[in-house]
């Protein structure tokens, strides 16, 4: 009798996502661009794929790139910033800027011809550890996206081009692990609310609108989160 095979054990890239600004966007028209308070899937996605190369009209690729990974996201608590006396730990903000846009859309999609002053949101100070688990059958391996964190073809970015990252994304290689929330236990500095999709469940879930469907336009679809307090 031929023994049942062994369950693979998941495996996980560990990112560090830390800079003085970063932009989650979430949904939005022209002047008011708000930021939600953890890097959503949809930017997740975008980043990974920026180090990828690839380029933002090849569905194929997008569609296998999504289709390979899932994320859970851990709300570091503090970031630690460098002052003229030393270092010092600094909790994160969300805060709104104002832009003068040219040329923007209006509902019915012309083009506006006077200027429109634009409300954006930033997270100033804020460090995520985001554990990106490889889904079987996966046609993007965490090997090949550990190699395109370390030599990114585009520029990657925390959300917005403004918002540029102060540290490597990655520590380390690829690691297995139970599931995520285990293995974020382990990884410094350990603690915060965790943000996490797939069967790591729990009984706060909820719904954010941040997958995105790739096609002729810019449309989103809508995923549940499981929110885990350590």
């Amino acid at each position: 009798m031929d023994r049942p095979e062994t369950p693979a054990v998941p495996r996980f890239l560990v990112l560090r996502l830390d800079g003085p600004m970063q932009a989650w966007g979430t949904h939005t028209y022209e002047d008011f661009r708000p930021s939600n308070l953890f890097p959503t899937r949809s930017g997740l996605l975008g980043l990974l794929g920026a180090c990828l190369g690839i380029d933002r009209r090849d569905r194929e690729e997008l569609n296998h790139l999504a289709a390979s990974v899932e994320f859970a996201v851990r709300m570091d608590r503090k970031a630690l910033r460098p002052e003229r006396d030393g270092s010092q730990k600094k909790d994160a903000l969300k805060l709104s800027d104002f832009h003068t846009v040219l040329n923007a859309r209006k509902v019915d999609g012309s083009v506006n011809k006077n200027p429109v002053v634009s409300t954006r949101e930033y997270l100033y100070d804020a460090v995520f550890t985001v554990a990106v688990e490889e889904r079987s059958g996966a046609l993007v391996s965490l090997d090949c996206i550990a190699g395109a964190l370390r030599k990114p073809a585009f520029t990657p970015v925390l959300g917005r081009r403004s918002c540029p990252i102060a540290r490597p994304l990655l520590d380390g290689g690829p690691v297995e692990a139970i599931d995520a929330k285990s293995l974020l236990a382990k990884v410094p500095p350990v603690g915060g609310v965790i943000y996490a999709e797939g069967e790591l469940l729990s009984e706060q879930p909820m719904q954010i609108r941040d997958v995105p469907m790739y096609g002729q336009h810019r449309q989103f679809g809508t995923r549940r989160v499981y929110v885990h307090k350590e």
